[in-house]
């Protein structure tokens, strides 16, 4: 059987945290199964994963991405750094043009004061560009100042050819080419967080690329659990009896939850630019994505609650059949406990083969005891090692 899609369930107690907050500042939640449940949002999930540094660190495999609204400054930074002829005023006067060529805003919609400028970016969505992509525009910036000679009228007449070929105000035309070129010759030019989540840019709709990698937001499989935590922040200074800096309310939670991962191994062969059954940089992202997704926490409050667990349960599924999620198996809420919540994630598994019989191929790590069908026992490690080695089995 081809192993199409990889299929990653997790199960993570947590205790007394506040792992993603809404815009109040308090826990996001689900109504799921007619209970209110704790949530964590698939963005903060992956955020994490691709920001952490430790030895499985994504960074470490591959060339990075960057996600901002301020590329523009990161570009002029790169063609400072080739050295070469350059005046601050030519640059000046590029600078709007490349953000016009970048986020499609022109230059004369772009308020000339600072601090309206200022509140504009940051209405611009963020977008995320890879290393390669990056380096190129800051090589095309530095060209233009060279060869505008310290004449901001040159840079002008010089960018507005670059971006049409023709020196029409307002056309991205050549530009987007241009790009689009780059990024065929490139390998990654996106970066790998680009390659393994995706990326939607509005601007320039060749520069889309599709994710691999579907993440769904983590849950509870019990209603929630959450208290109001009142605390103080005392004065060391003053000498009064009662020296209470600071009163404050927040909101912490336990609980224990779902997780639910799908990787599109063929999508994310084609996205790193390899050719199977030879995909060894496939082969160790989804060495590291197994390590990452069992023991990376996303948590708020780091210094007060050190929120940091490790996947107490899961399952790996490789299979040539759509995926589907298990979190069925707790539309109706379950004890906060680690073997009911594995016995309930078996049985739904086992009434699913029952119904669609589609024979995955599986493995286990899993502090319950409580045996999955068809599934083997495995340690991370062997869990990790098996996942790097299904690229290897896909046909040519």
């Amino acid at each position: 059987m081809s192993p199409r899609f990889l299929q990653i369930h997790t199960l993570n107690p947590y205790a007394a945290v506040l792992l993603n907050r809404d815009d109040d500042g308090i826990a996001k939640r689900l109504p799921y199964g007619g209970v209110s449940r704790t949530r964590i949002a698939s963005q903060s999930l992956k955020r994490h994963w691709r920001m952490t540094d430790d030895l499985n660190a994504l960074e470490r495999i591959s060339v990075p991405s960057f996600r901002s609204r301020n590329l523009v400054e990161r570009i002029v930074e790169q063609a400072q750094s080739k050295g070469g002829t350059w005046d601050d005023q030519v640059a000046r006067a590029l600078v709007p043009w490349f953000r016009f060529a970048i986020y499609g805003t022109r230059p004369e919609d772009t308020p000339n004061d600072v601090e309206e400028a200022s509140r504009f970016d940051e209405k611009r969505q963020p977008l995320l560009f890879g290393l390669p992509e990056i380096e190129w525009l800051g090589g095309q910036f530095a060209r233009l100042v060279a060869k505008s000679n310290g004449n901001p009228e040159t840079a002008h007449k010089l960018v507005q050819q670059w971006l049409d070929g023709k020196g029409a105000a307002g056309s991205r035309k050549a530009f987007l080419a241009n790009m689009s070129a780059m990024r065929n010759s490139a390998q990654l030019p996106g970066g790998l967080t680009a390659a393994l989540f995706g990326r939607f840019v509005t601007s320039d709709p060749e520069a889309d690329i599709t994710g691999p990698i579907h993440v769904a937001h983590a849950f509870t499989v019990h209603e929630e659990e959450a208290e109001t935590d009142y605390l103080t922040a005392v004065d060391d200074l003053t000498d009064a009896g009662s020296s209470a800096a600071t009163i404050q309310e927040t909101e912490l939670t336990s609980g224990l939850f779902y997780g639910y991962v799908v990787v599109d191994i063929p999508g994310l062969v084609a996205n790193l630019g390899e050719k199977p059954p030879d995909a060894p940089l496939t082969g160790k992202v989804l060495y590291s994505l197994i390590h990452l997704i069992a023991e990376v926490s996303p948590g708020a409050k780091l210094g007060s609650t050190a929120p940091y667990s490790r996947a107490a349960l899961m399952l790996l599924e490789a299979g040539e059949r759509q995926p589907r999620s298990l979190a069925e198996a707790y539309r109706t809420p379950c004890a906060p406990q680690l073997e009911t919540a594995a016995r309930a994630l078996a049985t739904h598994l086992a009434g699913m083969d029952a119904l669609y019989a589609t024979g995955e191929q599986r493995r286990v790590l899993s502090m319950a005891e409580v045996e999955f069908p068809n599934a083997e026992p495995a340690s991370l490690a062997e869990l990790a090692n098996w996942a790097q080695g299904l690229p290897q089995q896909l046909p040519q």
